[in-house]
């Protein structure tokens, strides 16, 4: 990439999330590559950081989401060194007191309305074209940040799961399934937790397009610049169409009441069990997921 080609470019190791200007197109890149891109609460506001200076930057005309590494995103962090949700942080997506010094369920749904369904919303109304690049894993956390995106391209080794039942939880907070799939696909994905590759995500109209690993990335650009040709407002008016359409087959709604069983499940784990994740870290969903059949 020659300067010409890039306005910003801002890559370091230590930083969470990484912003960089590709001509019309923003990147903004998920950079824990050693935790399969867990997602804790400093990744979470280091993306509504980069999104918002994306809308705020009239030039960019689209948004790719990319992951670094391996996978796209292992979902959120549930078990690394980074795992910080007892930390407190400026609240944007939704007005909520601080979850840190409450208890039960009064801290974990403050904390959940804000990192997780709250800031996923307010992504998906960015009012500028989102595409998420997705290679290895999206899991869980990780269906939340693609599905918050207008368009999903995926490499042929991408795979797509959501296996929090075996939690006991009905599903991850940004409940998108029965709308970015059929229902009873969503069942199944659900109900069995198993891994849908590339190619059924595809079929399912999850995902708009699968390509060999290395096409991944030209094919994603290749979209934006295409997409960059358009009229500013007019893709931030056609994308508010689709969106408000989607409402009112209920998907808002829909999220909020299984937001309600999502918290209902974890306190009933944390009345019966351990805690409110049924003992489950991340070595124990990995095991689980390995013994019913995953790679």
């Amino acid at each position: 990439m020659s300067a010409a080609e890039s306005r910003t470019a801002e890559v370091a190791e230590d930083q969470v999330v990484t912003y960089e200007v590709r001509g019309p197109v923003a990147v903004v890149t998920v950079n824990r590559p050693r935790y399969r891109n867990a997602q804790n609460s400093k990744v979470t506001y280091a993306l509504d950081a980069a999104f918002t200076r994306a809308v705020d930057d009239d030039a960019v005309k689209v948004i790719v989401l990319a992951g670094s590494g391996e996978h796209f995103s292992g979902g959120h962090d549930i078990g690394t060194p980074g795992r910080d949700i007892d930390e407190t942080f400026e609240r944007r997506a939704v007005i909520w007191w601080d979850h840190t010094d409450k208890h039960g369920v009064d801290s974990r749904i403050a904390r959940e309305s804000e990192v997780y369904l709250g800031m996923c919303r307010r992504w998906r109304e960015i009012p500028k074209p989102m595409i998420a690049m997705v290679q290895g894993a999206c899991i869980a956390g990780g269906l939340m940040l693609a599905w918050s995106c207008d368009f999903i391209v995926a490499s042929e080794d991408a795979f797509f799961s959501d296996p929090v039942v075996r939690m006991g939880i009905p599903g991850v907070e940004f409940f998108a399934h029965p709308w970015v799939m059929s229902p009873r696909a969503a069942k199944e994905f659900l109900f069995t937790g198993d891994r849908f590759d590339a190619r059924r995500a595809h079929q399912l109209g999850m995902v708009n397009h699968v390509v060999p690993r290395e096409e991944l990335e030209p094919t994603v650009f290749a979209l934006a610049e295409r997409i960059s040709a358009m009229p500013r407002f007019g893709l931030a008016l056609a994308k508010k169409a689709v969106n408000q359409a989607e409402d009112l087959q209920g998907m808002r709604s829909g999220m909020d009441s299984v937001f309600g069983l999502h918290h209902a499940a974890h306190s009933h784990n944390a009345e019966v069990g351990a805690d409110s994740l049924a003992g489950m870290d991340a070595r124990a969903m990995r095991e689980s997921g390995r013994a019913a059949g995953g790679a």
